[in-house]
């Protein structure tokens, strides 16, 4: 259309990871502009946002776990996908605006990346979302397509990229070949099961309650899936179940590798359950190009070697993992024209 063609001159589009975890924002031409957590703040039993609209992201993130009553610090998007609808359309609707304030006359398109599993009611509650939080038109784009196009892979080309994106609510395995998703597997674990275990772990084994955040900071610090040549403790503090009072203790990364096999156990599963479903001549491929991870989880110590060990191919950690996916994305914009016709979005098929 050549009126959208027009707008589009006019306009900052930009592409976004909408993470369990993080949100990324791209812009055409800028690279990423906003990384923020996916956190709001609201009024305890309202959905009214607090500091008129702005205790969104890294502001709200201090917040977690730490508000008094009378405030919610929520994480609108569980498991890759929108449980709280209103909150999430405030949180992109900040966004948006955080970015699109800096220039452009009309509102942006927008290109979210979302995980490849989910259902038709759950994209259509994303480009809802969108729409309502001051987007044009909204392009979805499946997370692998997206990692794997950000990574750098030769997805066009007529031979197998394996990519295995580990965010925080899912990870997304997909075989890529001819700008196409060959097969692929979305399973609903990632990087919150880990510190779900490791909070389960201080629980069961010293009665010690700890907070998402503070065991997060344990499966950063000392976390990881294979033994290490030294292996590490840590402090940590929280509240005895048993006495409510506030407790030290000193834990080690043995014990929290023993705690997060069982989410590490899952990827590896589902990395092989994909592996088995590809076509003979794609798997043939994998022996010389590889398999790539991306996403928080991939900067998990030794992920790579459990990975290649299970498979027995060669396991690589794409550059600036984090941000694949929103890189993807940011590369989506730039071909729109070329593309929009291959993504959902809100103007064919979704009447």
């Amino acid at each position: 259309m050549l009126l959208d063609t027009i707008l589009g001159w006019f306009s900052m589009d930009m592409g976004i990871d909408l993470g369990t975890c993080t949100t990324l924002v791209c812009v055409r031409d800028k690279g990423i502009v906003l990384n923020e957590p996916s956190v709001v703040a609201v009024r305890k039993g309202t959905n009214t946002v607090l500091n008129n609209g702005e205790a969104v992201g890294l502001v709200a993130r201090e917040m977690l776990g730490k508000t008094p009553g009378s405030i919610s610090a929520i994480r609108p998007l569980k498991d890759g996908v929108i449980s709280d609808f209103e909150i999430t359309e405030a949180m992109l609707s900040y966004f948006i605006r955080k970015v699109h304030d800096r220039g452009g006359l009309v509102r942006p398109r927008v290109v979210i990346a979302v995980p490849s599993g989910i259902t038709a009611v759950e994209r259509r509650a994303v480009i809802d979302s969108a729409e309502r939080a001051g987007a044009r038109r909204v392009y979805l784009v499946d997370e692998p397509m997206a990692a794997g196009i950000g990574s750098g892979l030769p997805i066009t080309d007529p031979t197998a990229s394996m990519i295995v994106d580990i965010g925080g609510g899912t990870t997304e395995v997909a075989i890529l070949s001819l700008a196409d998703i060959a097969t692929c597997e979305s399973i609903r674990i990632g990087g919150d099961d880990m510190d779900e275990a490791v909070i389960n772990h201080l629980k069961k084994t010293y009665n010690l309650l700890v907070g998402e955040a503070r065991a997060e900071k344990v499966k950063i610090q000392i976390g990881s899936a294979t033994a290490m040549d030294e292996e590490l403790t840590m402090e940590i503090a929280g509240r005895d179940t048993i006495s409510g009072l506030p407790r030290k203790i000193v834990i080690t990364s043995e014990e929290i590798r023993e705690a997060l096999r069982e989410p590490i156990s899952a990827i590896i599963d589902a990395v092989t359950r994909t592996l088995e479903k590809a076509e003979p001549e794609l798997a043939a491929d994998l022996i010389d190009n590889g398999v790539h991870i991306c996403g928080g989880g991939s900067l998990l110590r030794g992920m790579d070697t459990v990975l290649a060990n299970a498979t027995g191919l060669k396991v690589e950690r794409v550059d600036d993992p984090l941000s694949s996916v929103a890189r993807g994305t940011s590369v989506y914009l730039e071909n729109l024209e070329l593309w929009k016709d291959t993504m959902d979005h809100n103007e064919y098929g979704w009447q």
